[in-house]
């Protein structure tokens, strides 16, 4: 968000091709070149691996991202040309929009230790009164989610992680995010493939990729005896780093798109992002792709959002990209199962915002972090439930061979029932297969 309240945007723009227009690219080109007198017009296939340089174009006029429909280009003038030809079906875009800027979905600052106390005051609280009265089920199910253990987060307890067999052994799974510490114990020796679509290198200095990665699928046995915090320890970890390296870090939808495009190509199963843009609307620059991605087999998780204020009655919105309605939006419960007082509620304006699909533990989640902030950390936000569905996709790629549209049903049709409302967890608790 702006000083001003509105959406960031880069200044370029986002064309949104037709599907007819996906199924020949060639043409698609052939057709903007005329209309717009564009000549330079790269396309994603030619960069190999990926694309590393989405901020300047890679030096051409527009970048053509030819799997998911896709081009960003810099002149507004061709923008306001293509924008007037929409209209006609003949015309190989569908759309025009502005490039927005996303932001990653934690909630930060906060003070730690005051916080954790609270919160461990609170889960003491509840457990008390829960246990008066109650059976020895609800007893042991109360206290087995409210806090760590030495062996296990509560994250993993509660979606069930800590007590499955499966461990997602060579699923693909992308991380889409702030980077990753390659120097981090938990993270050294094991096969990572990894990524920039920013200029910047993948090493991460923020801290959220990291934790995200970590959370999705750290190791199970970290290398400095800490409780084991990530769901897929077996998932072949793809990162791709996003976001720049400012202090509030910008992932624009050239870069996002970039790294959906290479996951593809990659061959992962799920994509996880965890970021989202201050706006209450469908953008069809992540509505389309999303869908694209999705009908390819590759199944996009992003976090609903934390623009709500529950404890002054604001319950916020699913933003873009979560608000697609082919990306799974997850939601953010803490540790008595509740929803985080930040977490994003499905919009009640029909055809205008998104749906939360599912909840996942979001309230703090210990994982790891670049070695400079301490190796690891607790963090907030539907940024960091996100992951947790992300691991459980890849558990359940592994278990099932499932891809796309079959895992989207298989992760909802699994979710626990929580005693919450349908609008604030979507289908409920996610759920690890055992």
């Amino acid at each position: 968000m702006s000083n001003d309240g509105r959406p960031e945007t880069t200044g370029r723009f986002v064309a949104v091709l037709r599907d007819s227009a996906v199924a020949q690219p060639p043409a698609a080109r052939a057709k903007i070149n005329n209309l717009t007198g564009l000549r330079h017009v790269a396309s994603s296939k030619d960069f190999g691996a990926g694309v590393t340089e989405v901020a300047s174009l890679a030096g051409a006029d527009v970048l053509h991202f030819e799997s998911l429909g896709i081009m960003i280009l810099d002149s507004a003038e061709a923008a306001g040309v293509l924008a007037e030809t929409s209209a006609d079906v003949d015309s190989p875009i569908l759309t025009i929009e502005p490039e927005y800027i996303a932001r990653p979905s934690e909630v930060r600052p906060r003070e730690l230790f005051g916080y954790l106390r609270g919160y461990r005051d609170a889960s003491e609280h509840i457990y008390a009164e829960f246990s008066n009265g109650m059976t020895a089920v609800v007893e042991e199910e109360v206290s087995r989610v409210l806090q760590d253990t030495a062996q296990f987060t509560w994250g993993l307890q509660a979606i069930g992680a800590h007590t499955s067999s499966l461990a997602g052994q060579g699923v693909k799974l992308a991380i889409l995010d702030t980077g990753l510490d390659l120097a981090h114990p938990d993270f050294i020796g094991r096969p990572i493939v990894t990524q920039t679509f920013t200029g910047v290198p993948v090493q991460d200095v923020h801290g959220h990729g990291t934790h995200c990665a970590g959370t999705a699928c750290g190791p199970r046995t970290p290398a400095s005896g800490v409780r084991r915090y990530g769901v897929a320890p077996g998932a072949h970890l793809h990162v791709g780093k996003v976001f720049n390296n400012a202090p509030r870090p910008q992932a624009p939808t050239g870069a996002v798109v970039a790294g959906i495009d290479w996951a593809m190509t990659m061959g992962c199963r799920v994509v996880s992002l965890s970021l989202g843009i201050a706006i209450d609307q469908k953008l069809q620059q992540y509505e389309v792709p999303v869908r694209r991605a999705l009908d390819a087999g590759t199944l996009v998780v992003a976090a609903a959002g934390n623009n709500a204020r529950r404890n002054a009655n604001i319950f916020g919105f699913v933003e873009p990209p979560a608000n697609a309605d082919a990306a799974m939006a997850v939601a953010a419960v803490d540790g008595q199962l509740q929803i985080a007082r930040f977490s994003a509620r499905s919009s009640q304006q029909t055809g205008v915002g998104g749906i939360v699909n599912i909840a996942a533990p979001g309230v703090a989640v210990f994982s790891s972090v670049p070695g400079g902030l301490g190796g690891y950390d607790v963090f907030d936000g539907t940024s960091m439930a996100t992951p947790h569905v992300a691991g459980v996709v890849a558990l359940l790629a592994g278990a099932t061979g499932d891809t796309g549209q079959k895992l989207w049903n298989r992760l909802l049709q699994t979710a626990r029932p929580m005693k919450l409302l349908s609008v604030d967890v979507g289908a409920g608790m996610v759920q690890a297969p055992q």
